[in-house]
């Protein structure tokens, strides 16, 4: 059914529907999805939450990730996320774009445009990636105070801290601060960077009964462990953040490649989606059905009203009439 259909949207605030996945136990996935087009491949494919990476976001303008993205650039992002799946998104928040006032900004920002999470970061700006060298850090109780703007202003939001301590203070810097976090209002906490199984155990284990993220990105510092041995060192949410980004650029790569040498794509044509699966996750059929179906009862035609035209075989579309008068 198209998300233009009222009936179709989820009654219950995305938040409270994450902080309910989250609370029902076990191990909650959450893929990276950078765009409307991946989200409902996510979806498609059985998950029930989705995470907006900023790196992704950023690279799929582009750009590094460097803090360059402003709110409404990523509320452009989580509305076509959030509008094509409907499932709950986890939102990255970066620093929060400024201080408490922005924090709060930012998160009722992201509420409007249907996020159902957000993680801000204990990084100082110009922020980068969590697993790259040279980051800097705020004092823990500025991030503190963003948290606690952040707890305020939200109304359904669920609200995420993530410390980059780990590598400049070591777990007992980062599990203080994760402390601090939590005491100000904090739902979760996200470790980020850690590079080992030990580390992500003695984490979890000075913070019982506090949900804790972990952050599976590729080609970091943090090894390769699954979503289940996640769950046994004591994490309730995985992020694969930016994912589906590499292999859609790897596979477009391939693609321009190919049609420089070539002058063609049918060397490609294997790795396509086909125009029919295309439509198929697009629900073409279910748009163009309800595009129909509203334009002959809100419009009704003089012929509707003679009984004896057939509407059965009235035009699906083309005849528009919504503006006549």
């Amino acid at each position: 059914m198209p998300y233009l259909v009222g009936a179709d949207g989820a009654s219950e605030p995305a938040g409270d529907r994450f902080r309910a996945l989250v609370k029902r136990g076990g191990v909650l996935g959450i893929p990276g999805a950078h765009n409307g087009m991946a989200a409902l491949q996510a979806k498609d494919a059985g998950f029930e939450a989705l995470y907006l990476s900023g790196a992704a976001m950023t690279a799929s303008m582009g750009l590094p990730d460097l803090g360059i993205i402003t709110v409404d650039e990523v509320c452009f992002f989580v509305r076509q996320v959030a509008r094509a799946s409907g499932l709950p998104v986890l939102v990255d928040g970066d620093t929060g774009y400024g201080e408490a006032l922005n924090v709060m900004h930012m998160v009722r920002a992201f509420e409007d445009a249907g996020a159902a999470a957000v993680h801000i970061e204990d990084q100082r700006l110009p922020k980068k990636c969590g697993h790259l060298n040279d980051k800097s850090l705020v004092d823990a109780h500025e991030m503190a105070a963003k948290v606690a703007a952040a707890a305020t202003a939200r109304r359904h939001l669920y609200v995420i801290a993530r410390t980059d301590a780990a590598a400049s203070e070591g777990i007992d810097g980062a599990v203080e601060r994760a402390r601090l976090y939590v005491e100000a209002g904090a739902d979760a906490i996200f470790p980020e960077a850690l590079t080992s199984a030990e580390m992500f155990r003695a984490f979890a284990e000075r913070l019982p009964g506090v949900p804790l993220l972990a952050n599976m990105t590729e080609f970091g510092r943090t090894p390769v462990f699954t979503a289940s041995e996640f769950e046994a060192m004591g994490y309730r949410m995985v992020v694969w953040p930016v994912s589906s980004l590499r292999v859609a650029n790897k596979a477009q790569a391939r693609l321009y490649e190919t049609l420089a040498r070539d002058g063609a794509t049918e060397a490609m044509l294997p790795a396509m989606q086909t125009r029919a699966e295309l439509y198929d996750l697009l629900d073409l059929a279910g748009f163009e059905a309800l595009d129909a179906s509203i334009v002959r009862s809100v419009v009704p035609t003089a012929n509707d009203q003679n009984p004896d035209h057939d509407s059965s075989r009235a035009p699906l579309f083309g005849t528009r009439g919504l503006f006549r008068v």
